[in-house]
C-alpha cells in the first residue's frame, strides 16, 4: 500500500473510530468533577457499630437463618419474597450489587455499551466498566445502575453494598484516576441515599478519608491477611475511620482462622467473621 493509501486509510478508520465513539457515549476526555455534595439518607437503616451479619452470595439462603441482625445476599437473585422472609425473622437485608463492573449473565447485561467494557477482571464473565461514562449527560451506565437500585428499593431492601469500585486501582483498560473513582462512588452513593437505601463501601479503602460522608458503613476481605485494616497499617487510610465516625466495619477472612484475626477485630469494634471463599452460607464463624 502506497503511502497516501496509508493516509487516507488511517483518516478513514479515525473518522468511524470518532463516529462510534460518540455514537456510544463514551467517556470524556476532560478530568473528572468534583464529587457532588453528600446526600443525607432520610430515613434509612443505619445499623450500629456492633451489628452481627451473614454473607451469602453464591445461594438464596432459606429459613431457618443464622441467628444475625443482617445479611447480606445477591440484589438480583433474590426476591421480593426472599427479602421479606428475611423481614419476617427479623433480619435486616443488603442488596449485593457489582458496580465497578459487567456480569455476562445478569439480566440488564445487554444494555451496556460496548465502549464501557474492558478488560476481564478476574472472575468469569466479568469486565471493568468505564466508570467515566456517569459524567457524560444522560448517562447510559448511570441509568443502569439506578435502575438496580431502584429494583432494590422494590424488593425491599435496607441497604446495598457497591461492590468492585476501585477499577482505578487495577488494569482495565481505560486510563482511570483516583477522581473519575471518587465521583462515580459519591454519585451512586447518593443515588442510594435518595432512595431511602443505606449504603456499604466495599473495596476503594484508598480513598476512605473521602468517602466517609457518602458511605454509611464499609465491609472488607481479608484486612487482617494483608494487614491492611487500620490508619496505623496504612498510612493516611484504614477501617478504623468508620469506627471513629459512628459506622458499622464488617469484615471478612477466609484463609485465616478465627484464633489468628478475631482478637484484632474485636479490639477494633470490627464485625469480624471467617467465611467460605464462595460465600454458599457453609461456613460461618463470627468473632462475636
Amino acid at each position: 500500500m502506497t503511502r497516501l493509501r496509508t493516509s487516507l486509510a488511517l483518516a478513514a478508520a479515525s473518522l468511524v473510530a470518532t463516529a462510534t465513539l460518540a455514537a456510544l457515549n463514551t467517556a470524556p476526555a476532560a478530568a473528572a468533577p468534583a464529587p457532588p455534595a453528600p446526600v443525607p439518607c432520610v430515613g434509612c437503616w443505619h445499623p450500629s457499630l456492633k451489628t452481627s451479619w451473614n454473607w451469602v452470595l453464591s445461594v438464596v439462603p432459606k429459613a431457618p437463618y443464622r441467628p444475625v441482625s443482617m445479611y447480606n445476599v445477591d440484589g438480583f437473585n433474590n426476591s421480593a419474597a426472599d427479602v421479606a422472609s428475611l423481614h419476617a425473622a427479623g433480619i435486616k437485608a443488603v442488596c449485593y450489587l457489582s458496580a465497578g463492573s459487567w456480569e455476562d449473565w445478569r439480566p440488564d447485561a445487554a444494555q451496556f455499551p460496548a465502549a464501557v467494557l474492558g478488560r476481564n477482571n478476574g472472575w468469569p464473565g466479568e469486565k471493568w466498566l468505564d466508570i467515566r461514562e456517569i459524567q457524560n449527560a444522560n448517562s447510559v451506565l448511570r441509568s443502569i445502575m439506578d435502575a438496580r437500585l431502584d429494583m432494590c428499593k422494590q424488593k425491599g431492601f435496607d441497604m446495598v453494598e457497591l461492590d468492585n469500585v476501585d477499577g482505578y486501582l487495577n488494569k482495565t483498560g481505560f486510563t482511570l484516576t483516583a477522581a473519575d473513582q471518587l465521583y462515580y462512588n459519591a454519585i451512586l452513593a447518593n443515588d442510594s441515599h435518595a432512595r431511602g437505601l443505606s449504603v456499604l463501601q466495599k473495596n476503594d479503602n484508598e480513598q476512605i478519608p473521602n468517602l466517609l460522608p457518602y458511605f454509611d458503613g464499609a465491609l472488607n476481605e481479608q484486612c487482617n491477611q494483608y494487614k491492611e485494616c487500620t490508619t496505623a497499617q496504612n498510612g493516611s487510610y484504614g477501617l478504623d475511620q468508620y469506627i471513629a465516625a459512628g459506622k458499622p466495619v464488617f469484615q471478612a477472612e477466609y484463609k485465616l482462622t478465627t484464633s489468628s484475626f478475631c482478637a484484632a477485630d474485636n479490639a477494633a469494634n470490627f464485625n469480624g467473621v471467617r467465611f467460605a471463599l464462595n460465600l454458599d452460607d457453609t461456613l460461618f464463624e463470627p468473632c462475636r
